[in-house]
C-alpha cells in the first residue's frame, strides 16, 4: 500500500506462507501487517531524512503501566539513553484521533520523552511535551535529531 512517506528499498520475504518484512533495527523478518508496514516506514524515513541513529532506536519494546503490559512502537533515544521521541504506528486505515493520542501519552508517562509522534502512515502529528506544566503543543515537522 503507498503511504505519504518516501519508498525505501524493503526486502521481502515468506515464511511458512507468510509475507515478511525485514525491521533493520530488530535485524530480523517479521510478519507484514498494515501496522508492521507503517512502523518500517516511519523507520525509514526517521533514519534517512532526518537521521536518526539507527542504534539509538527500539521497536516493540515492552513497558509496565499500571501493572499493565504495553508496548512501544518506536522509541528514539538522545545519546545520554534518555527517551527522545516515543512514535505510536497504526494501520493506513485506522484513523488518528484522541484515542491514538491518549494511547500514545500513556506509554510516555513511562518514557518521559520530550516528543511524541502518532502516524498511519497517511498523516503525522508531532507533540511537544512539557512535563512540568503538563501541557503540549503540536509541531510543524519532527524535532531534529542533536548530534
Amino acid at each position: 500500500m503507498k503511504l505519504n512517506l518516501p519508498s525505501f528499498d524493503y526486502q521481502l520475504k515468506k515464511i511458512d506462507d507468510k509475507v515478511c518484512i525485514f525491521d533493520i533495527i530488530r535485524k530480523k523478518y517479521l510478519v507484514l501487517t498494515p501496522e508492521e508496514w507503517v512502523r518500517q516506514n516511519f523507520l525509514h524515513f526517521l533514519i534517512s531524512k532526518y537521521q536518526y541513529p539507527k542504534s539509538l532506536i527500539t521497536t516493540e519494546r515492552g513497558l509496565a503501566y499500571n501493572q499493565l503490559q504495553k508496548r512501544t512502537d518506536i522509541v528514539i533515544y538522545d545519546r545520554n539513553g534518555k527517551p527522545f521521541l516515543v512514535v505510536e504506528c497504526k494501520a493506513p486505515d485506522v484513523p488518528i484521533n484522541q484515542k491514538t493520542f491518549n494511547q500514545v501519552s500513556v506509554y510516555n508517562q513511562v518514557h518521559k520523552a520530550p516528543y511524541i509522534c502518532v502516524t498511519n502512515g497517511m498523516v503525522h502529528y508531532c507533540c511537544e511535551i512539557n512535563h512540568e506544566n503538563n501541557n503540549f503543543s503540536f509541531l510543524k515537522d519532527l524535532p531534529q535529531f542533536s548530534k
